[in-house]
């Protein structure tokens, strides 16, 4: 059981943002600061990429865990309503991004992903957006 009201519910699921959360905007400062230059969701590309590296050939996708279902982060809880539409929700997200992933792959690009919980550890950012800068993006 749900402890909100519909409404409440309703109005804090109409908060949750697709483009320019907090997190993004974090990656994204620190790439501009480190003189990274980048473009933000490009509408050419499938999958709409939150940023794109273009001089790297290469996508930066900056994932919720909850919502992206990042493995063994406390963040990726199970909501205990609606069990089965969440879990057939996470599941679409999981593949589909997947399908997006292996279609830019082909295309040459290489893909990185950020978790929401590793953009608050600014060494472990900076360690993964270093790798990137030197080739090293998976």
């Amino acid at each position: 059981m749900d402890r909100l009201t519909k409404a409440k519910r309703s109005w804090n699921m109409s908060r949750i943002r697709g483009k320019n959360t907090a997190p993004e905007l974090t990656v994204r400062s620190f790439l501009h600061r480190n003189g990274i230059r980048f473009r933000i969701h490009a509408v050419n590309l499938i999958g709409k990429p939150d940023i794109v590296l273009p001089k790297y050939k290469t996508v930066v996708f900056v994932h919720g865990c909850f919502w992206h279902r990042h493995k063994n982060c406390k963040y990726a809880y199970e909501p205990k309503s609606r069990i089965a539409f969440w879990r057939h929700k996470f599941s679409d997200n999981v593949r589909r991004f997947s399908q997006v992933k292996t279609e830019l792959e082909k295309k040459g690009w290489k893909t990185l992903v950020i978790w929401e919980c590793e953009v608050g550890d600014t060494k472990k950012l900076s360690k993964i957006l270093n790798s990137l800068v030197r080739g090293k993006a998976n």
